[in-house]
C-alpha cells in the first residue's frame, strides 16, 4: 500500500484404543507434549531442540508418565494458523491522504483455522507492524513453530505533527509455547517488507524497500540470525523461494522488474537475470509444482488509479525464465495467493476503495479468480470483499480463502469448490485493520 494513495492425541478411529502407556506417539520437547508426525502429515522439526522418540515414549510406564505432571501435556489436534498484522496508524480522508495515529496499538495476531468459517484468535502479540508496503510482511515457517514479522513503517512526532519513517526491526515468535511469543527483536535493512521462508525452513529472506537489499537469514528453531546481505540495484519490495529451494524471485518495485536469485547452502546469489513485469510489481508468488510463478503489477506505484492492471506469468522451466503472458485483472493489485493445489489463485484488488471522492471510487475491493492449467492462467471472474482488502491466504486444504478488508476490519471468508468460488458470506472480524496476512502449514 503506498501511504498516499493506498489429537488430545487419539486413535485415528480405525483402530482400536490401546493402553496410554503403549499408544502414546506424542513427543516430548520441552516438557511438552507435541503430536507426532502423522498429525500434520510432516515431519517436526524443531531446531536445536532434543526430541525423544515415539518409540522411547512407548516404552515409558505410565507411572512415570504420571510423573512429569498432568500440566506437562499440552497434546492437542493440529490446527492450521494463520498469522495476521493489524495496523492502527494510517488511514485515509476522502481524498486518499494518509491520516496519521502515533504507534502503540498495532498488534500481531495468531488465529486458529480449524474450523476455516468460524476462525478464533488464539494469541495477540502487542508488535508494531505495517500496511506500508506489499501485504506479505508477515509468514510462518513450514514446521508450523516459528513465524517473523517485518515492521517496515513508523509514525514518530516531529514538531505538532505526525510523521512515517522507516523501521528496521524483525521479530520472531515462537509458535511452539502456549500462548506464542515473541522470543527475539532482530535489527534488519531499512523498511523491512515482503519475505518469505524456504521450503526446508532453515533459511528466510527480506526485502528491505529502503536500501536497496535483501536480508539473508538463517533459521534454526527461534535462533534466527542475519548471515548476509544482498545488494540489489534498486528498491526490493518482496522475495519468493521456488519449490526446490534453489532460487527466489525479488520483485524490484520501480524498477517494473523481477529478478532471479540462485541459492547454493547458505549463499544467495543475484544472477541479473531480470524480467520485465508489468508496471509497479508488488507482490510474487510460485506454484507448488515451480513451473510458474504469478506477480501482482500494480499499476500505480501502491495505489489504484482507475486502469485495469495485470497479473504477469513467468515461466521457470524456460532457460532463462521469462515472462509469457499477462493476464488483466482490476485496478490495484496488492495481495496474491495460489492455492496449496495450484490449480487456482486469488489477485487482490484496491478498486480505489479508500479514495472516496477519486471518479474511480469502489466502495468495496474485490478478488480476482485466475484458473491455472498448466501454464495457462485464466480469470474466470470477480468477487466483490471489503473495503481496501489487502492480503489473501488459502487454507492448507485449499477449501477456502480469507480476505483481509482493511477498512472494515474484518475478513471475507471464501469457499472452493475445484475452480469454483464463492462468498460464504461470513466475515471474521478482528481487532483491528488487517495490513498482512499469511498461512501456516497444515
Amino acid at each position: 500500500m503506498r501511504v498516499n494513495g493506498r489429537r488430545e492425541c487419539a486413535s485415528d478411529g480405525r483402530r482400536p484404543r490401546r493402553h496410554p502407556a503403549l499408544h502414546l506417539k506424542c513427543a516430548l520437547v520441552e516438557n511438552r507434549v507435541s503430536c507426532p508426525a502423522s498429525a500434520r502429515e510432516r515431519p517436526f522439526a524443531f531446531g536445536e531442540n532434543a526430541m525423544i522418540s515415539a518409540t522411547r515414549v512407548a516404552g515409558l510406564s505410565l507411572a512415570a508418565a504420571i510423573l512429569l505432571g498432568a500440566g506437562a501435556f499440552n497434546c492437542v489436534q493440529a490446527k492450521p494458523l494463520m498469522i495476521v498484522g493489524l495496523d492502527e496508524k494510517l488511514l485515509w480522508d476522502d481524498d486518499g491522504k494518509p491520516v496519521l495515529s502515533a504507534s502503540g496499538k498495532d498488534q500481531v495476531l495468531i488465529v486458529d483455522l480449524a474450523d476455516p468459517e468460524n476462525p478464533k484468535i488464539a494469541a495477540s502479540l502487542p508488535l508494531k507492524n505495517s500496511v506500508v508496503g506489499p501485504p506479505v510482511n508477515v509468514a510462518i515457517d513450514p514446521t508450523g513453530t516459528v513465524a517473523l514479522v517485518a515492521d517496515s513503517v513508523d509514525v514518530v512526532k516531529e514538531g505538532d505533527a505526525l510523521k512515517q519513517v522507516p523501521d528496521n526491526k524483525i521479530y520472531v515468535i515462537d509458535l511452539k509455547t502456549t500462548p506464542p511469543k515473541l522470543a527475539a527483536t532482530i535489527t534488519g535493512g531499512k523498511q523491512p517488507s515482503g519475505l518469505s521462508f524456504s521450503p526446508d525452513g532453515k533459511m528466510a529472506l527480506v526485502a528491505n524497500r529502503g536500501d536497496n537489499s535483501i536480508s539473508v537469514l538463517s533459521v534454526n528453531g527461534t535462533d534466527v540470525k542475519i548471515t548476509d546481505t544482498l545488494s540489489m540495484p534498486d528498491s526490493v519490495a518482496h522475495v519468493a523461494f521456488a519449490p526446490d529451494g534453489k532460487h527466489a524471485l525479488a520483485v524490484r518495485f520501480p524498477a517494473h522488474k523481477i529478478s532471479v536469485l540462485d541459492i547454493a547452502g547458505d549463499k544467495v546469489t543475484y544472477t541479473k537475470i531480470d524480467l520485465p513485469a508489468g508496471q509497479w510489481p508488488y507482490n510474487v508468488a510460485v506454484t507448488p509444482n515451480g513451473k510458474i510463478a504469478l506477480t501482482s503489477d500494480n499499476g500505480n506505484a501502491g495505489a489504484s488509479d482507475g486502469s485495469v492492471d495485470t497479473t504477469s506469468v513467468i515461466d521457470l522451466e524456460a532457460k532463462p525464465p521469462r515472462i509469457i503472458d499477462r493476464v488483466v485483472v482490476g485496478d490495484g493489485p496488492e495481495g496474491l495467493a495460489i492455492s496449496p493445489k495450484g490449480d487456482l489463485a486469488v489477485s487482490v484488488i484496491l478498486r480505489g476503495s479508500n479514495m472516496k471522492n477519486a471518479f474511480f471510487h469502489e466502495k468495496n475491493g474485490s478478488v480476482s479468480v485466475l484458473k491455472i492449467d498448466g501454464k495457462k492462467v485464466t480469470k474466470t471472474g470477480d468477487i466483490e470483499v471489503g473495503g481496501l482488502p489487502e492480503a489473501a491466504v488459502f487454507t492448507p486444504d485449499g477449501k477456502y480463502i480469507l480476505v483481509g478488508n482493511y477498512l472494515n476490519q474484518d475478513f471475507s471468508v471464501l469457499k472452493v469448490d475445484g475452480t469454483n468460488v464463492t462468498d460464504t458470506g461470513k466475515r471474521f472480524q478482528v481487532p483491528g485493520h488487517p495490513a498482512s496476512a499469511r498461512m501456516g502449514p497444515n
